[in-house]
This record gives structure tokens, C-alpha cells and sequence, in this order.
């Protein structure tokens, strides 16, 4: 029991616990905050978050890679970011590139 004032040790499994991924939100969070620190372009948003197999999160996060004007014809790419389940990178990749005002095909 500790005494008042004193802090209680976390064991590495809480701590663990604490610093993992909340929740489909905090997945889409951390991955866009670590693309941006790593490709410097400006983000416009995810388009997708899913549960991986490991219990990690695959997000699609979209980037403005090249501004022009008019706006429609500027070019945007979505990349594939891959992250632990403890929300940690483990790899990112560009899977999709195409102008803004272009359509699903």
C-alpha cells in the first residue's frame, strides 16, 4: 500500500495498456501524425481505419502532394499506414495518386 503523496509503480502491462491504441479514432490520429512528421505534405484527412490481424491498425490517410491552381487539378495521394498495436509505425506506403477533381473509377 502506498502512503499518501506517493505515487504507485506502473507495472509494464499497465503502462502498456495506457500508451496503446483507444480506439478507431486514436489509430487514425497517431498515423496521421506520424506520416506528417515523416512526408511533410499537408493533410486533408483518413479515408479509412481498420483492425489489422495483429491487433495493430491499417489507416489511409490522403495528402495534398502537389498544390495547384485551379484547386481541382492539384494532386493528392493516399497512402497505407501500418501501425502496431501499441500505435507505434511500422511501415507506411503510397498506394493512390490523383487530382483532386477526378472521380472513383
Amino acid at each position: 500500500m502506498t502512503e499518501p503523496g506517493e505515487r504507485r509503480r506502473r507495472t509494464t502491462s499497465t503502462a502498456t495498456r495506457e500508451r496503446g491504441v483507444r480506439d478507431a479514432r486514436d489509430a487514425a490520429r497517431r498515423a496521421a501524425d506520424a506520416l506528417s512528421e515523416l512526408i511533410r505534405h499537408h493533410l486533408e484527412g483518413v479515408s479509412a481505419v481498420c483492425r489489422g490481424e495483429d491487433g495493430g491498425w491499417i489507416v489511409n490517410v490522403d495528402v495534398l502532394e502537389v498544390a495547384r491552381i485551379p484547386d481541382t487539378t492539384s494532386l493528392l495521394a493516399t497512402y497505407e499506414v501500418e501501425l502496431d498495436p501499441a500505435g507505434d509505425l511500422l511501415q507506411y506506403r503510397r498506394i493512390a495518386r490523383y487530382r483532386r477533381g477526378a472521380q472513383d473509377q
